[in-house]
């Protein structure tokens, strides 16, 4: 530990994200990623926004990021003001949390849920409280009718994959008209209601989505948030105070095409939900508990045998699944969904394994 850190960063306690290892070829299933590529359109827009010879690298990228905002916009029925993009869903929760929290009331969120929340809570100096999930892992939704500075809620939620009906999530935008309910949907396009179809008649909510699941954009880091036109002028806000170029131009020019090709869009991600149900079915008959997911990935937990157990015997086969070692889900795995040749290698080793 540093002498020189700050006070927050020397008592913070960092998001971990998945394992990334190189000490040998893994099947990854931990990190939720889009097991096929992205739009052949999106390739095309790469090499054009480059310029031959890069030339086009030395340039800045345009800083309103007009061209993806209108498409977006066009995609979702909403005007190009009510729309706000950046890097990635993770940078649009930290421009939130300073756009609209303060520190007099708390931030109210599930107990178990995407753990960036909590980071960015004390990263930021902002009370926070945990809304504990039902035993069920689905979402009590009145406990988040109590007094409040601001709420997040993920849907599906992470790691569970559990989805809120929209009627639930309207019952909260209702009870909370002072308070900013953030929607984040990063995994929403594999079997969810987005909530933007409440955007017009609910002016304290904001809806983020990724480029990263759905649209096979991980490596590109590209993010969207969807709402009311004021939020939006305080992201902008916040963002033109910390760095104006919050997305360079292969990334908007990748977004752009892969936000107008549906087709892709809609093939590769109902390949996904159908691997994702007929996983959950063979999983279901070798004795696993299988929570309902609306994500590209399972929560899943055996009857006999621990997950820690069950983790390390298919890493060591070489299959990467995330385990969590935290209270109420620490005999859960959760498993990213992959080609159908991935998985039908993970079911073959759960089989051995179990």
């Amino acid at each position: 530990m540093s002498k020189y850190w700050s006070k927050t960063i020397r008592n913070i306690k960092p998001y971990t994200p998945g394992e990334q290892p190189r000490d040998m070829k893994y099947i990854k299933l931990n990190t939720n990623e889009n097991p096929y590529p992205p739009s052949p359109k999106v390739m095309e827009a790469i090499t054009r926004a480059s310029g031959e010879m890069g030339e086009n690298l030395r340039l800045y990228p345009d800083p309103t990021c007009d061209e993806l905002r209108c498409a977006i916009a066009d995609y979702y029925k909403l005007e190009k003001q009510q729309v706000f993009v950046g890097n990635g869903s993770d940078e649009l929760l930290a421009f939130s949390f300073l756009a609209f929290f303060d520190s007099d009331r708390p931030v109210l969120f599930p107990d178990i849920t995407y753990s960036f929340y909590r980071v960015y809570a004390s990263l930021f100096r902002t009370d926070y409280m945990e809304v504990s999930l039902n035993d069920d892992f689905s979402i009590p939704v009145e406990s988040f009718f109590e007094s409040n500075g601001g709420i997040i809620i993920p849907n599906p939620n992470a790691p569970t994959g559990k989805l809120l009906p929209l009627r639930d999530i309207e019952s909260i935008l209702e009870k909370n008209e002072d308070s900013v309910v953030i929607i984040d949907e990063a995994y929403i396009d594999f079997g969810g209601e987005s909530a933007v179809t409440l955007i017009e008649k609910y002016p304290n909510l904001l809806v983020i989505q990724t480029f990263s699941k759905s649209r096979s954009l991980a490596g590109l880091r590209i993010g969207m948030a969807l709402g009311n036109k004021d939020l939006i002028e305080g992201l902008d806000r916040v963002k033109n105070s910390i760095n104006s170029y919050t997305l360079d131009r292969i990334a908007l020019a990748a977004a752009v095409q892969a936000i107008k090709d549906e087709k892709h869009f809609e093939e590769t991600r109902r390949k996904i939900i159908n691997t994702r149900e007929r996983i959950s079915k063979e999983l279901v008959q070798i004795g696993f508990e299988v929570i309902d997911s609306g994500a590209n990935f399972i929560f899943i937990s055996h009857e006999t045998m621990h997950a820690r157990d069950i983790f390390k015997r298919l890493r060591d086969g070489g299959i990467l699944v995330r385990y969590f070692n935290e209270a109420r889900i620490d005999n859960y795995l959760r498993v990213s969904i992959g080609t159908d040749e991935d998985m039908d290698s993970f079911l073959k080793a759960i089989r051995e394994i179990v």
